[in-house]
């Protein structure tokens, strides 16, 4: 805003087109000389520059979607579609609009669907055709729209639904599923049992425990089943399996933990595992509701649209996330209980120690195989099978230190504090290795820029170091008195 000449205020993140208007052209001068800077080593007003160039553009884009602005109005267009002057608007239309509205008509392919601008481009093109149906409602919901008249607004979106149901029936079931899946929130909902279920299982340890324990158990089922449906739900509707981009990762991350947590519960019976897979669960999926505004259910990169290797390599060492989170998630309970249970019982402790063990093979084994499957799909998408990216170093350390941790309890070089102070930093390397490579753009597994990750990425390392020297300290360590003899 100072760049434009306008003053700094309460609401300075906030801009209407029309005041930015009479500076696109500065703006675009500006990100045309940012654009070609790689994104993590552009400047803070070089990004601010690009990102608010693209809105802009993604906004004048939105505007000319449906009728060109200043002119006439879509009808106009329609009543002189086979006029030569009219072809240059047609081409506007085309190139400019933001997504394509028209279905595809009896014959057609259901994926050939059309912009406003191509379906004036094709009658042009065939005079003795008749126009796109489509075409006349979509005019009329923009004449009323200009006109402000609700009802014959209302009018044509009733006449252009009517259209789309004859022609693409199934296309208007999708969205009503997609409506249905959205308003029902299954992970909004299963985040809130998962919290249930926590506060549940932490009253059981200092009250009515046999009643209390087995009612938190229950309450986590709950949360995995709404959980679970969730994740059905949005693989039938988007067609493809559970982990195509962060935010479904996070939300399988979350899930697989969950199940793993639910298995230990009925292995230990402790209560333990109820209160971690609560907790990894509700994490999880406050990180996915924080990775995207909402669940867009976006259109996959065209380097991971292979429904094989997604179900297979991208799904098998998603798993492997889950349980080295869990087996960190564990480790962070043993260290809050050593120091925080009145009397802890050492064949406690024992449980727990065992339980990340457990937890850390079976890691161990599913990020190995992903990282092995990662390769095969390199070698077919980029020729090599290795080649030192980022991604693929992140995925290795994930894999070597599951290793490390195992060799070090094998051999005896450590005992329980030392496995879960190591178990606790699996968690850093893995956030490292999903977040770090994914959000701060970097290598050829990077799919998009954020450099306000780098701040929760660095708070959420700092917390688990910091649990790491409290997992290593002495049991209350700050209240032992010196001795007499001291």
């Amino acid at each position: 805003l100072s760049q434009l000449g306008q003053k700094l205020s309460k609401d300075r993140y906030l801009a209407s087109f029309e005041m930015l208007a009479p500076h696109i052209d500065e703006l675009e001068k500006q990100a045309k000389v940012a654009q070609p800077i790689e994104p993590q080593k552009r400047t803070r007003f070089q990004s601010a520059v690009v990102n608010l160039y693209d809105r802009i553009y993604m906004y004048f884009r939105l505007k000319n979607t449906l009728q060109l602005a200043g002119t006439p109005g879509l009808a106009v267009q329609i009543q002189a579609v086979a006029v030569p002057q009219a072809a240059e608007m047609h081409s506007a239309l085309t190139q400019l609009a933001m997504f394509r509205i028209l279905p595809p008509l009896a014959g057609q392919k259901a994926e050939a669907w059309q912009s406003v601008g191509e379906a004036l481009q094709a009658g042009a093109l065939s005079p003795g055709q008749p126009l796109h149906p489509g075409l006349l409602p979509l005019s009329r919901i923009a004449a009323a729209y200009g006109a402000q008249d609700a009802a014959a607004f209302n009018s044509g979106i009733a006449e252009y639904q009517g259209i789309v149901s004859s022609l693409r029936p199934e296309a208007v079931s999708h969205a009503k599923s997609e409506i249905s899946f959205n308003r029902a929130q299954p992970f909004y909902v299963g985040m809130v049992i998962y919290v249930i279920a926590l506060l549940t299982i932490f009253i059981s340890w200092i009250w009515k425990r046999e009643l209390l324990q087995p009612t938190a158990f229950a309450l986590l089922l709950a949360g995995a089943l709404v959980h679970t449906c969730g994740l059905a739900f949005r693989i039938i509707l988007q067609g493809r399996p559970p982990v195509t981009n962060l935010y479904s990762s996070a939300v399988f991350v979350g899930w697989g933990a969950v199940i793993l947590g639910i298995v230990l519960e009925r292995m230990y019976r402790k209560g333990f595992g109820t209160a971690v897979a609560a907790a990894a669960g509700f994490a999880s999926l406050i990180i996915a509701q924080h990775l995207a505004e909402g669940d867009t259910m976006e259109m996959m990169r065209a380097v991971l649209d292979s429904n094989f290797w997604l179900a297979t390599h991208v799904v098998t060492i998603t798993i492997g996330y889950s349980g080295t989170f869990l087996a960190g998630a564990i480790a962070i309970a043993y260290t809050l209980w050593k120091h925080i249970a009145p009397d802890p019982d050492p064949e406690t402790g024992k449980v727990l120690v065992g339980m990340a063990y457990g937890i850390i093979c079976f890691s161990l084994l599913f990020s190995f195989v992903g990282t092995v499957l990662g390769g095969i799909w390199a070698d077919q998408s980029w020729g090599r099978f290795w080649g030192w990216d980022p991604k693929e170093n992140g995925a290795l350390l994930i894999v070597l230190w599951n290793a490390i941790i195992l060799h070090a309890r094998w051999s005896g070089m450590a005992r329980d504090r030392c496995i879960m102070t190591m178990a606790i930093f699996g968690t850093v390397i893995t956030s490292l290795s999903w977040f770090g490579v994914n959000m701060l753009g970097v290598g050829l597994h990077s799919y998009g820029f954020m450099d306000s990750a780098f701040y929760a990425l660095s708070g959420f390392i700092a917390t688990q170091l910091l649990l790491m020297g409290l997992c290593m300290m002495p049991r209350r360590f700050q209240f032992q008195k010196p001795s007499a003899k001291a």
